[in-house]
């Protein structure tokens, strides 16, 4: 055997070395299927210097990787990211708001409801039941005759009877909220009802004399 023939048969033992060992284990390759590429000892495809996959003798364009053969791999999916569902926020319902003037709940000076205060708040009780109660708010409310300080507790006064009828109706107490205006907003004008008091003034203010009644709830 020439030096030659030695040499190049050393060649081709080692070439075989290669393709037999690279093979036996190849990262991201199917096994189940023949591999198109020389994978080297430390199980990376084998390249040329110029950075050229090897390819071996049964490579088919099917076999083809992204590292090597860009071109003809099969492009990767993308990958979509997902979108966490945020909760839907549930609307809360709308309130329904009953305003109640009753402007002939109370007499001049006084903090006990007249029967006529006492229909209108039946009437309320009445329209409540429609609806899921809250809470009520009721807010007194006196003339312009007397102190700022008096007016302030009969105020205070008319609210409570109010709530008091309220809760004999059957209404829960914790759900009837009470408080005093005073005199500080009347419905009457200035000009209204003008003169000392008198029986017609006095009358004529009657409207001032009055708890405001408010319902939140739900239908």
């Amino acid at each position: 055997m020439t030096k030659f023939a030695s040499q190049k048969s050393l060649l081709v033992a080692l070439l075989l070395g290669i393709s037999a060992s690279a093979m036996a284990q190849t990262p991201g390759i199917d096994r189940s299927k023949d591999v198109g590429y020389v994978i080297d000892s430390r199980d990376n495809v084998a390249k040329s210097g110029f950075g050229l996959c090897w390819r071996t003798g049964y490579w088919t364009p099917a076999m083809a990787i992204a590292e090597c053969d860009p071109e003809l791999a099969p492009k990767a999916e993308p990958k979509t990211r997902a979108v966490e569902a945020k909760p839907v926020a549930t609307p809360k319902p709308a309130a329904e708001k009953i305003t109640l003037a009753a402007d002939a709940l109370f007499d001049f000076d006084k903090a006990v409801l007249r029967p006529e205060g006492k229909q209108k708040l039946d009437e309320l009780i009445a329209k409540v039941k429609s609806i899921k109660l809250e809470v009520i708010i009721a807010v007194g409310h006196a003339d312009r005759f007397g102190s700022d300080k008096y007016n302030q507790k009969l105020s205070e006064k008319r609210a409570e009877a109010v709530k008091a009828y309220l809760v004999s109706k059957g209404m829960e107490p914790n759900r009837v909220y009470t408080e005093g205006k005073g005199k500080k907003q009347p419905i009457t004008k200035p000009g209204d009802c003008k003169g000392a008091k008198s029986k017609k003034v006095i009358a004529c203010l009657q409207p001032d004399r009055r708890v405001e009644i408010e319902v939140i709830g739900t239908k």
